[in-house]
């Protein structure tokens, strides 16, 4: 029997050429993860010399040989008459007698086992398949709710043919491999019943950058094949690693995805229907469809996979809606950003168009052309090399069309589904989950897209000039400071920490409010009491969230802690919100309580704000998250900076506020560095420090207000200069009176990234860090090391 026929338990990974590598993947995790918390359902597989035996009867295997040969798969047509011809010769094929005992005495212990009421996955596994240099993800097919022993059979002839679909024609050819090198194993799993319960895909790192020390994880109600398909939009999940090791709250990151769909058994339709896809109901699609601690649990798993392999993997999951537990049914080496090597890449637009349609970007590359709009398969020969292709979703099946796309863009889809996948491998820049990119987007109009500017892409009217750089990482010279960044965007910190860099001198809190909260704190605070049409506007938003303040505080704990865990364990400085009146009155909810100033860059912001009464409990709330951060989730590397301090009395109230929210100095090894931005702070320079750990000059402000001039207003815009005599004047008392004390000293303006005299300069007084924006940081480094 084990010449055909092999129980998943008995393989493992040194079965790769008996069962291919899926199959024997599963073994391996069965077989050894098991007892460390694995659960992977149990089954059998053929061999591939079951396979290889059945393509010898009748010469089949000449036929298809001769086929082959004799095909250009760059010629999309002809590869769709040949591979539908030769799946068909293999359908109409019986199984050979000796595989069909096996298989009908496998199926009869596995009824005995689990009785005839189950249902089964049948699964594809080629020899040649998830290899840790390629990904075949999603080239052969997967059925799933397969009931009796005639019905898997059945799609066990369909895996078989499933080697020559057209992907995996063109697929093998482009990347080398022998078709008749290539056998098939089939393997036969008991379902997991995620069709009521939840399913989706886990990388151990970020799939767009390669970090290395997050668990991303995306899920979606119902069987996991709208997941892999980019059916849907689903949530997404980012874990810390030595957070969770440490054994403390690791989610990082949650995005609300739109699941509008889902798969789930149809009982209706018997063999010919085993599924069907049914609408989310609205109130779910606003909700995670996981918990914390059930995607904290399936990153444990995950870990302990990636652990036993050596290597980053590719894992799809499923929560059983019966029993409640999280099962692991695939898991593949990750074969993308693993291959990628020292040297960065960054694309930057020169220019800006008219928004045509967003999503989640997949890469960081930007892409231009011809928009080629497609609907269905039989269109992919309108796209010419160079276009964009725009269509409702990508599927695999496309590959032979994809590579030759200057970029990708679908209604549909997540960033693991596997047309993200193969976007990824292929290097081409792809926009998903749009919504309504086919409609947005007109044929034949130029455009570009762009995957550049963190998780969202877009897609610009017209085409848009942009530049390539690339640099070399292996041989950075040694600095006489320490270079830091100017962060500000979550979404691009896993990025950014590919840089170079000894840690985040500026983590601003203004983009994670605007962009991921748009909501003003106080309209949060007083939900209950706001008129109906606010929060009918507010609600969508925050629904996911157990509360409108625990919105604002989960919103503003996740954009910190993806920060410090991107750059851990090097520091990561926060500065407190510092938007001024009329930036808030831009959020939701604004208008209701902020005043309206004549100069708001010099009214109501920083530190007499935090200490204000109308907006103290919005400060504390800023608190809260930083406290999350450091104390909960342990990644102590934050420390804090507040901004736009006047005077004395205000430094002193700002510090006691901080201690009443249990933030004071030196505990746990905090450390309260001032925004070094105003005169007065460098004339009383001694005495601030009495109440903070340090300075970090804010160049722009400090020049604007010692030189009394508006750095906004075009007319006087030629007097603005940090090298002015005056500024210089301030930077020195600031940074020697630092020194004097033993405390730290950093500059986090743009002004030694724009004038190489002034970080000179700089290095001679005996600043500490230099904290650039990520854009200048490699340019600034090779010049301040000369």
């Amino acid at each position: 029997m084990n010449d055909y026929v092999v129980w998943l338990n008995e393989l493992g990974m040194h079965d790769v050429e008996r069962v291919g590598g899926k199959n024997a993947s599963l073994g391996e995790m069965i077989r050894h993860l098991s007892g460390l918390g694995v659960r992977v359902p149990g089954g059998f597989a053929t061999t591939a010399h079951a396979y290889r035996e059945f393509l010898a009867q009748g010469g089949l295997t000449e036929k298809i040989n001769g086929a082959l040969a004799a095909l250009n798969v760059d010629d999309v047509a002809a590869l769709a008459r040949t591979g539908a011809q030769i799946r068909q010769w293999i359908m109409d094929s019986p199984f050979q007698p000796a595989l069909n005992a096996a298989v009908e005495a496998a199926y009869a212990k596995l009824e005995a086992e689990y009785g005839t009421a189950v249902s089964w996955a049948v699964r594809s596994s080629a020899t040649a398949e998830d290899l840790p240099d390629a990904s075949f993800a999603g080239q052969q097919e997967t059925f799933l709710n397969v009931h009796g022993l005639d019905s898997v059979k059945n799609r066990m002839h369909e895996v078989f043919a499933s080697l020559f679909n057209d992907r995996a024609i063109a697929y093998r050819v482009h990347q080398g491999f022998d078709h008749g090198l290539v056998a098939l194993s089939a393997g036969v799993q008991k379902m997991i019943r995620s069709d009521i319960g939840a399913s989706g895909v886990a990388f151990t790192l970020d799939t767009e950058s390669g970090f290395r020390d997050v668990v991303f994880i995306t899920a979606s109600y119902g069987l996991g094949e709208m997941v892999v398909q980019g059916a849907v939009n689903p949530d997404e999940f980012y874990v810390h690693k030595q957070t969770l090791r440490a054994g403390r709250p690791a989610v990082l990151r949650r995005n609300v995805g739109a699941k509008a769909i889902m798969m789930i058994y149809d009982e209706t339709h018997g063999a010919e229907r085993p599924v069907r896809v049914i609408e989310v109901p609205e109130e779910d699609r606003r909700q995670f469809c996981m918990t914390d601690e059930q995607v904290e649990e399936l990153a444990r798993q995950a870990l302990i996979i990636e652990e036993h392999y050596g290597r980053p993997m590719d894992v799809e999951w499923a929560r059983d809606g019966v029993d409640g537990k999280l099962y692991i049914v695939q898991a593949r080496p990750e074969t993308v950003q693993s291959r990628s090597g020292r040297v960065i890449e960054r694309y930057e637009l020169k220019g800006r168009g008219r928004v045509l349609s967003e999503g989640r970007s997949i890469g960081n590359r930007i892409g231009a052309g011809a928009a080629k709009v497609i609907t269905k398969l039989e269109q992919m020969e309108h796209v010419r090399a160079g276009d964009v292709l725009i269509t409702d979703m990508t599927d695999p099946d496309w590959e032979p069309i994809m590579k030759r796309a200057a970029a990708i863009v679908t209604n549909r889809g997540g960033r693991t589904c596997h047309a993200a996948i193969i976007a990824r491998e292929l290097g081409v820049p792809a926009v998903v989950g749009c919504g309504n990119a086919t409609e947005s987007v007109q044929d034949g109009a130029e455009v570009t897209v762009s995957c550049a500017e963190g998780d969202a892409g877009y897609i610009y009217e017209g085409r848009l000039p942009f530049e390539v750089k690339r640099f070399e990482l292996d041989h950075m010279p040694p600095l006489p400071v320490k270079i830091m960044m100017n962060v500000g965007n979550p979404d691009r910190a896993f990025d950014f920490a590919n840089i170079p860099n000894q840690g985040v001198g500026l983590a601003r809190l203004e983009f994670i409010i605007n962009n991921m909260i748009g909501i003003h704190p106080r309209a949060l605070l007083e939900y209950e009491r706001l008129p109906a049409d606010l929060k009918a506007e507010i609600a969508p938003r925050i629904a996911a969230y157990p509360s409108p303040r625990e919105f604002y505080v989960g919103k503003l704990t996740e954009g910190i802690a993806t920060i410090a865990a991107a750059f851990s364990p090097s520091t990561v400085i926060v500065r407190m919100s510092d938007f001024k009146s009329n930036e808030y009155a831009n959020l939701i909810g604004g208008p209701r309580y902020e005043p309206h100033e004549e100069n708001p860059m010099i009214g109501f912001r920083g530190a007499s704000r935090y200490v204000s009464t109308s907006f103290r409990e919005c400060f504390e709330l800023e608190c809260e998250a930083i406290k999350r951060v450091r104390n909960t989730m342990g990644l102590t590397n934050v420390e804090i900076m507040i901004p736009f301090v006047r005077t004395l009395d205000e430094a002193r109230s700002v510090i006691g506020l901080l201690a009443a929210n249990d933030l004071r100095r030196g505990e746990n090894g905090l450390r309260v560095i001032m925004m070094c931005e105003l005169p007065s702070n460098a004339v009383l320079a001694d005495d601030f420090l009495e109440h903070f750990d340090g300075f970090s000059i804010g160049s722009n402000d400090m020049t604007q207000l010692t030189l009394g001039l508006d750095r906004d207003s075009a007319l006087v815009a030629g007097s603005f200069d940090e090298r002015d005599p005056a500024v210089r004047r301030m930077l020195e008392m600031a940074i020697q009176a630092c020194r004097a004390q033993g405390k730290y000293v950093g500059i986090c303006g743009q002004g030694p990234s724009d004038h190489p005299d002034l970080a000179r300069w700089l290095v001679e007084q005996g600043i500490s860090s230099v904290s650039l924006n990520p854009d200048t940081v490699i340019d600034t480094w090779v010049y301040m090391a000369s």
